[in-house]
């Protein structure tokens, strides 16, 4: 992957200074270490009419698939070969992007001790990208830049020269050449606009990444005519985002037309009334929701199986309607965190009388589980294997038989609507799967069918159109044994 940028000058104002505003010296080939490889500085050519620096970035195509896109255990293997052999190493994209950000940031923010009347003067530039990838062509090419003050030469890559008649690839060389502009805002314009050329990004992006892109869209993307597609590309597609930045654009606009600061105009509201009631979190929602469940079936007598820390524990104590409760987990360690939470050691006698904490895996059968009302498995299936889960279905189901269970696991479909969560992730390391709404459904009913179970489904957490609830549970009732016939 590779870039040059090249400007000319004269003995009073030498081409050297290029070293000087972009803070390497031409006589020293550097090399810097990133995430997804090395990138090196070199200077092909310094004297004072003539000067030209280059940024080589060698990609790592092993720590590109590994820091990228993991999928979480458990997750579904991408079996492609295009993970390792892709265009990554070789076309201008997002981690070129980066790689100028991370080289080249004092040059970027104007920042020269040594030159600073140079910085802030417009330079002969030219800049040269060999190989970009174009979605869109050669049009969008100078769509994007030719508002800026560059002269574009876009140069469609032949699929192979030697096979005229195959066509044009997605790629272009780019050439951009301008007497009018600083490096800065040249360096600029480069970080934002490979990516969105490129359509994509290597890495998830997140709320911050509005900052980022105007930050470095100051002073010409908020008049840029193509406004909407490089901020829409440039926070790949995410709706939300988008919606964010063009309105933070358009006070930025406004601003500027009014001559005025922009928390001038973004004033109608008072800084002590913006303040707006926080939403539920969800796993709170989700305690909540169990709790009902468990009131409406009748239930005194509750086990919460994999009841980890003992939120679940202790939400449930408060309610006297809940006689006994007890708290199941493999994990001796999370029963001494649960323990501490609920502070068993000061615990009144007719409190303690109410709740107690051992261990045991749900893989087995276990006699000390038998004949409650109700059970709890509260974000505990996902974090099975596959193979596993019947022992649990058997384990709880078939020889515990309480009236009632509730059973909460995370709806996958809804993972796409977390904006911090990176795309094809779980929601948590040790999930071995998610289920779709469907999925969950199928098994659900099968279990019921199984064991003599009447189930219904209910929504936690906002219940989105498109993809469902955050979380969803499912609430068994034991048949009878003249409605277990009679099914």
């Amino acid at each position: 992957m590779f870039l040059t940028i090249s400007t000319t000058g004269t003995p009073e104002l030498p081409a050297t200074d290029l070293g000087f505003l972009l803070h390497k010296h031409p006589e020293k080939a550097q090399a810097f270490s990133t995430s997804y490889g090395q990138a090196y500085v070199l200077y092909p050519e310094a004297d004072a009419g003539r000067c030209t620096a280059a940024l080589l970035l060698e990609v790592d195509a092993v720590a590109l698939v590994r820091r990228g896109k993991g999928k979480g255990r458990g997750g579904a293997p991408d079996a492609a070969l295009a993970q390792y052999v892709n265009d990554r190493p070789y076309a201008a994209s997002s981690l070129l992007a980066v790689a100028l950000s991370a080289v080249f940031s004092s040059a970027m923010r104007g920042v020269c001790n040594a030159r600073p009347e140079r910085a802030a003067q417009p330079l002969p530039l030219r800049i040269e990208v060999p190989a970009l990838p174009a979605r869109g062509g050669t049009d969008l090419v100078r769509k994007l830049f030719a508002p800026l003050g560059w002269t574009v030469t876009a140069e469609p890559v032949a699929l192979d020269a030697e096979f005229p008649e195959w066509g044009d690839s997605r790629y272009v060389g780019l050439v951009l050449e301008s007497e009018t502009l600083t490096l800065a805002e040249a360096l600029r314009h480069l970080y934002v606009l490979l990516p969105v050329l490129d359509d994509a990004k290597h890495y998830w992006v997140a709320p911050d990444e509005v900052d980022k892109l105007l930050r470095a869209g100051e002073g010409w993307l908020p008049a840029h005519p193509e406004q909407k597609l490089i901020t829409s590309r440039y926070l790949s597609r995410r709706w939300s985002l988008t919606r964010e930045a063009m309105e933070r654009l358009e006070l930025v606009r406004l601003a500027e037309a009014d001559d005025s600061e922009v928390e001038e105009i973004d004033n109608a509201v008072e800084p002590e009334t913006e303040t707006e009631e926080k939403p539920t979190p969800l796993a709170v929602q989700r305690r909540d929701a169990i709790v009902e469940a468990l009131k409406a079936s009748g239930a005194g007598r509750v086990l919460d199986l994999g009841c980890g820390q003992g939120q679940l524990v202790q939400a449930l104590l408060k309610d006297t309607r809940f006689t006994e409760i007890v708290g199941v987990d493999v994990s001796m360690r999370a029963l001494t965190i649960a323990g501490r939470r609920l502070k068993l050691d000061r615990m009144g006698e007719r409190q303690s009388s109410r709740v107690q904490l051992f261990q045991s895996s749900l893989a087995y059968t276990d006699n000390r589980l038998k004949g409650y009302d109700a059970a709890v498995l509260s974000e505990v299936v996902e974090h099975l294997d596959l193979p596993r889960l019947p022992a649990l279905e058997y384990a709880v189901f078939g020889a515990a038989r309480p009236r009632t269970v509730v059973v909460t696991t995370p709806n996958v479909e809804y993972n796409v609507r977390w904006e911090t969560l990176p795309a094809g992730h779980v929601r948590h390391g040790d999930h071995r799967f998610e289920w779709t709404r469907a999925e969950f459904g199928e098994w659900a009913a099968k279990v019921a069918q199984r064991h003599g179970y009447d189930v219904e489904f209910v929504p936690v957490g906002p219940d989105d159109p498109e993809v469902g609830p955050p979380t969803q549970m499912a609430v068994f009732q034991q048949m009878t044994t003249k409605e277990a016939k009679a099914a």
